[in-house]
């Protein structure tokens, strides 16, 4: 707490407010005059600034941002102001407070009412959350149809992939638009003020998010070319059959899109915990997208052959499709249940040749885009430089003769006119001979 109040006084309300507990107590005069390397030291157990100066707070705010921490600051006067600037947060009140402090600070309190931070910190949480939620889901979603699409199309003699055009245009509206809607429409709860703030140094795509999208797209690697490779075989279907083959990569279709929406309950959580459908009757829009997937989805199916390439599916093949793709959700709690320290320790093993060969591709790039960079640069200045020479010639004298045949020549005579005594000038025109 910094107050420009006394000491006692402000001990006082920090204590009934829960602020102070046994920390360090200071006055602005003698928190001025610290050296850094005294603050540096004595600010870790500040508690309560007293008799405080405007620079006193912004000296106070700079500090702990140069300590790594993240400072929220709340004021109401035109002398709060350097510090609402300084912070990475600045709260201002509405009603009370002064437009200066407004100005400088990024959230106002309309209300002047201070749980509403509380507000505002679980929204913003949330939001993030949401943020996280759809980039889990994407990332597996763009992985797993792009080697699906990719080695479908290498493995088939006519080089064509088992998702069509068409479908993973499907598939694409359903990863962007739906699932969007769906994971970042997700209300805040009080639950979410209950884990540990996440410092500014940590990655958008955490461990625990990497060990979900690793492994839900082996499950789905392996589920799709399992039915794209083997199913004649599981099937008992003939290759030659070209009704039994359509009637395959429907199934290897309807299993990949079941599998994208059973995956949409998984990224509901991002931590380790298991109860995916907590809170799920709260978002209407989550409930309401998910119906209408799976409606167009069974539409699809049904009707879309033609636009899709697809052709109508019997019950027992509709079983296999749902029932393989439901069972990424036991699979989900055993990639919960894998220690996200030991996926930590594997990926950075399996990764590290990947990463090396990323960072030499990078810096290859990068020099090579530095090239044409200075290429351009160099072109850019020759023309610049050919254009004002142009411009210098276009605007000596005769330049405006130029394209008009030789210029008239002006012969100055020596000799002055005595009446005037001005001297003599003859224009001879030596295209026509005459002067």
């Amino acid at each position: 707490m910094v107050t420009g109040d006394n000491a006692v006084t402000a001990q006082a309300i920090a204590t009934e407010c829960g602020i102070y507990t046994d920390g360090l107590i200071m006055e602005g005069p003698a928190f001025r005059v610290l050296s850094d390397e005294e603050m540096n030291e004595r600010i870790p157990k500040l508690q309560v600034l007293a008799r405080s100066s405007p620079e006193d707070k912004r000296i106070l705010v700079a500090k702990l941002k140069a300590l790594g921490e993240t400072v929220a600051v709340t004021g109401d006067g035109t002398n709060d102001a350097p510090a609402l600037k300084t912070a990475d947060v600045g709260f201002s009140m509405g009603i009370c407070g002064t437009e200066v402090a407004k100005e400088a600070s990024e959230i106002v309190l309309m209300d002047d009412n201070f749980t509403s931070i509380l507000t505002a910190l679980k929204w913003g949480r949330a939001v993030n959350d949401a943020v996280q939620k759809f980039l889990q889901f994407q990332v597996t979603v763009n992985i797993t149809a792009v080697l699906v699409a990719f080695v479908s199309a290498v493995a088939n003699p006519e080089m064509k992939s088992v998702l069509t055009a068409v479908q993973l245009l499907w598939v694409n509206l359903i990863m962007d638009t739906f699932a969007a809607l769906a994971l970042a429409t997700d209300p805040p709860t009080d639950k979410i003020l209950n884990r540990l703030p996440q410092p500014k140094s940590a990655p958008l795509i955490t461990v625990n998010m990497w060990k979900m999208i690793i492994g839900q797209t082996i499950y789905q690697l392996v589920v799709t070319f399992v039915l794209y490779f083997a199913g004649n075989r599981i099937l008992g279907y003939d290759p030659h059959d070209a009704t039994q083959q359509k009637e395959l990569a429907t199934m290897v279709f309807n299993t990949f899109v079941w599998l994208q929406i059973f995956n949409e309950l998984n990224n509901r959580r991002l931590d380790n915990k298991f109860n995916i459908f907590e809170g799920v009757h709260r978002n209407k829009f989550f409930v309401g997208i998910t119906i209408l997937m799976v409606g167009l989805q069974v539409l699809i199916i049904f009707v879309g052959g033609a636009a899709f390439e697809i052709k109508p599916i019997n019950g027992v093949q509709w079983a296999i499709c749902l029932v393989t793709a439901f069972v990424c959700l036991p699979w989900a709690i055993l990639i919960r249940l894998f220690p996200d320290e030991w996926f930590a320790v594997i990926a950075k093993t399996v990764g590290a040749p990947f990463l090396a060969v990323y960072g030499f591709l990078a810096k290859l790039m990068g020099k090579i885009g530095s090239m044409f960079k200075k290429n351009k640069k160099n072109d850019e200045v020759s023309e610049e430089t050919k254009a004002g020479s142009e411009k210098t010639a276009s605007s000596t004298p005769g330049a405006m003769f130029a394209g008009q045949g030789p210029t008239p020549e002006i012969i100055l005579s020596e000799s002055v006119d005595g009446i005037n005594g001005n001297p003599t000038i003859q224009i001879e025109d030596l295209e026509k001979g005459r002067t």
